[in-house]
């Protein structure tokens, strides 16, 4: 019985590292994503040793992540693509792209800037990926259901993995290449109309579709932390060197740096009453799920965005 039992606990190991790799929530990398930027906005604040853990932490998540996904990738490839083609799931796989670049941000900031310009080729090669593969599968799916049916604070996820590879950009070592700021500038601008596509098809989901309490998940907080990355990004980039691009995109890059700023700081308190009407009308208990790390990386992009534009445009 004994030796059974000892039998019985070696092969549960591995059992539970198979299921774990097999039915990864495919937004999971926003567990580095909110670490990342809570290393980096503590890191800001001063506190180096507590940026210093968060740092470390997010690197063993990233390598943990990394290596379930590369295995349900070898494994579990049918699950996977259903992911990648359904509407509720899709965009969620941009907490790569994202995670990779909010990580490489940090460690650019550590003096890391080797494994920064790698995490920016893995990132920068699963955006292209997923920024033509992900729209072009949700066009051409066929159904009887609309692909709006499907959109959420989820596809908000799409614009952070654009801005996010800006914000690496530009945290590379000065003076960083004249290319790679205008790429910079164009994926910011990429991003700002991504933003405003994704709210456009989100809005148009709201109005059609019933609306239920179940809709409103930690996720719908991406709306926030989509303006938020997207005013680091143009912060960021103002404190370039000012070459042709930047000069002549300058006041774009403040004036919208600005609204969206005011736009996120609205949608605060509008996100933390959808929230409650969550929890009290729908009664959903307060307990863990995955999607809660998309409710801390945006309150954490808030605080180091606003920071960021405070400094660019000399504003307290």
């Amino acid at each position: 019985m004994a030796q059974q039992s000892g039998l019985a606990q070696r092969e549960a190991g591995p059992g539970r590292w198979r299921a774990a790799a097999r039915d990864l929530f495919p937004g999971y990398f926003a567990v580095v994503m909110a670490t990342g930027i809570l290393s980096i906005a503590a890191d800001a604040d001063g506190a180096g040793r507590l940026s210093a853990a968060l740092l470390v932490l997010g690197v063993l998540c990233y390598l943990v992540l990394a290596a379930l996904s590369g295995w349900r990738l070898a494994s579990y490839w049918p699950r996977f693509l259903a992911d990648a083609t359904s509407p509720r799931t899709a965009f969620s796989l941009f907490t790569f792209v994202a995670g990779s670049e909010v990580l490489g941000a940090r460690l650019a900031g550590a003096g890391y800037q080797p494994v920064t310009v790698l995490l920016l080729i893995l990132g920068g090669l699963a955006w292209l990926l997923l920024g033509y593969g992900v729209p072009l599968a949700l066009i051409t799916r066929r159904g009887q259901q609309s692909a709006l049916e499907g959109a959420s604070g989820n596809w908000f996820l799409w614009t952070v993995g654009t801005q996010s590879l800006a914000v690496a950009i530009t945290s590379l070592a000065r003076p960083v290449p004249s290319a790679l700021a205008a790429l910079a500038v164009l994926l910011w601008a990429a991003g700002v109309v991504l933003y405003l596509i994704t709210a456009a098809a989100v809005l148009a989901s709201l109005l059609h579709f019933p609306v239920r309490p179940a809709a409103f998940n930690p996720a719908s907080w991406v709306f926030m932390g989509a303006a938020a990355i997207s005013v680091l990004a143009g912060a960021r980039l103002l404190t370039l060197p000012a070459g042709a691009l930047l000069t002549a995109v300058h006041p774009v890059l403040a004036g919208l740096s600005v609204i969206f700023w005011a736009f996120g700081s609205w949608l605060l308190p509008l996100l933390a009453g959808l929230s409650a009407w969550r929890h009290l009308a729908g009664r959903f208990p307060l307990r863990y799920e995955p999607g809660l790390w998309s409710m801390v990386f945006p309150l954490g992009m808030y605080c180091v965005a606003s920071e960021a534009l405070g400094r660019a445009v000399r504003v307290p």
